[in-house]
């Protein structure tokens, strides 16, 4: 129970900062919804989730394949980045047409899912903040060879990830969808697909500058 409780707890630091993947998951919800938006998340607690089992489990082949290769994945994920942010920015988006999703709340789901997969899963820094979190963990990770512990503290990891990214899909649908305005909407638009753009520009740059030392 300690190792789920644990899980849990890094499930929701992982999550919590500002990053693309939340852009995009607020962006989802105020354009099409809680669905689409809970998506968006889901796919970023399945790149977590693989990314903790690989920590909690010590699968140093993979680990050691991840660092060696870091630069290279940043780079693609640098460029994933600015394409969504870009066709974000291409987007303008109108309330009735949003309205009319929720007959279909599912509409778009895929997309965003794997969107947010791609985005944590060419971040190389999640994987390494994962082995950071558990290395300092002490008495609190599993020791030794202890797979139902290294499972119950994975499945913790999965579980607050998915409390973060429902909350910020529950609490930006209830509580700002329906202030807004076609303006606001294009203004958020705007704003996420820069934010996203920058993102990318900056690993991008992060990586030449691994490549160039």
């Amino acid at each position: 129970m300690l190792y789920f409780i644990t899980g849990i707890g890094i499930g929701l630091i992982v999550s919590a900062p500002v990053g693309p993947v939340n852009l995009m998951t607020i962006q989802r919800a105020l354009k099409s919804g809680f669905g689409p938006a809970l998506a968006a998340g889901v796919g970023a607690v399945l790149a977590d989730t693989l990314y903790a089992a690989i920590a909690a489990f010590g699968i140093s082949a993979i680990t050691h394949f991840l660092a060696d290769h870091r630069v290279e994945i940043q780079g693609v994920g640098g460029v994933l980045l600015i394409g969504f942010g870009w066709l974000t920015l291409r987007t303008h988006p109108h309330i009735d047409a949003f309205n009319a999703e929720r007959v279909g709340i599912g509409k778009g789901v895929l997309p965003g899912l794997l969107a947010a997969f791609a985005m944590t899963l060419t971040n190389p820094g999640t994987v390494l903040g994962f082995l950071a979190i558990f290395g300092s963990l002490g008495d609190w990770a599993p020791q030794g060879r202890d797979p139902l512990g290294a499972a119950a503290l994975v499945v913790g990891v999965a579980l607050g990830a998915l409390i973060w990214w429902a909350g910020v899909a529950g609490l930006v649908t209830v509580l700002l969808r329906a202030r807004l305005s076609d303006r606001w909407l294009d203004w958020i638009n705007q704003a996420a697909g820069a934010l996203l753009a920058l993102f990318g520009v900056a690993i991008l740059v992060r990586a030449l500058v691994e490549l160039v030392s």
